[in-house]
């Protein structure tokens, strides 16, 4: 496996790789990787014929209480990571480097970026896909791996794709959790041990919300009802936000027809953890049966009540 700290040079790399007709894979990360990145890695290694991993803790993203200098890192053990999975080039770049002095420019994707977690985290958007163009632009991958737990993050990007034409494949991934349900994250370290057991709360809020629509339930306040009363549950947990939003434009919809996706992040203790669930409805709507006396056009409207 290639180590690259240098921008030039993974250019070079990346032009050489492309002349030869390889197929190019990038899986960019902060590192502290964990199952979820290990799986991504994995489907890459059998997609791709080049394997690139990205590892940098971008500042751009974080806010200013954020947790930018504390974020875990642990490159030597990323790196023994990364080997076992068959990675061929680690691009580790330093921040001199990916933003110099006098940087200016930035890439904002506008509306889907505003909601949900870009309503918690001003900003936070902006630095993700501005460096994620910048690493684009880098390494000129063929298809890029994101996680269906970052589901925000990973629609954001595929939209600065598509809108700014980018010869990119935008996959996104299932999310890995631990056999207690916990999607696997690089903040999970924080927890404390009751903190840990609390956490348990966001995945089954996303349960009891597919329990919910499997039922028949479709409309949305009720579901999130059901969501927060199960997070109110845990002593340590305080809602940042709990949604069923559309899956294309994550915007809140007041009732389910058809795909849809539960969303919700909470801080346990001082650490925020976010999480998702795609709720589906092929199964047929339970509608109440109309009244004996009740006019056809006036149940086409109940059927139609939002």
């Amino acid at each position: 496996m290639k180590v690259i700290d240098n921008i030039d040079k993974m250019k070079t790399y990346a032009k050489i790789m492309k002349k030869e007709n390889k197929l190019l894979g990038f899986v960019p990360t902060m590192g502290s990787l964990h199952e979820g990145h290990v799986s991504i890695m994995k489907v890459a290694r059998k997609q791709a014929d080049i394997v690139v991993l990205s590892i940098f803790v971008n500042p751009i993203q974080f806010g200013p209480d954020e947790d930018f200098k504390k974020y875990p890192r642990d490159i030597q053990r990323d790196e023994e990571i990364a080997k076992s999975c068959g990675v061929d080039v680690l691009f580790y770049p330093d921040t001199k480097s990916m933003y110099p002095n006098g940087f200016s420019t930035y890439v904002n994707v506008e509306n889907m970026t505003e909601r949900l977690c870009g309503r918690s985290r001003p900003g936070h958007f902006r630095g993700v896909t501005t460096v994620v163009a910048k690493l684009f632009e880098i390494i000129r991958p063929d298809i890029a791996y994101f996680g269906q737990k970052d589901f925000q993050q990973a629609l954001v990007i595929k939209k600065m794709a598509e809108d700014l034409n980018m010869d990119v494949v935008i996959k996104i991934m299932p999310t890995v959790r631990t056999e207690d349900g916990l999607a696997v994250s690089s903040r999970n370290a924080y927890l404390s041990k009751s903190e840990r057991k609390d956490s348990l709360v966001l995945s089954k809020s996303l349960l009891a919300a597919r329990r919910a629509v499997d039922s028949g339930e479709r409309n949305t306040r009720k579901i999130v009802k059901i969501m927060r009363e199960v997070i109110s549950g845990a002593p340590s947990a305080k809602i940042d936000y709990v949604s069923i939003v559309d899956v294309k434009s994550l915007k809140e919809t007041p009732r389910i027809r058809g795909e849809a996706l539960a969303v919700a992040a909470v801080f346990i203790g001082k650490t925020r953890l976010i999480d998702n669930l795609p709720l589906d409805t092929k199964k047929p709507e339970k509608i109440n049966a109309p009244r004996p006396k009740q006019a056809p056009r006036a149940i086409e409207q109940e059927q139609g009540h939002v």
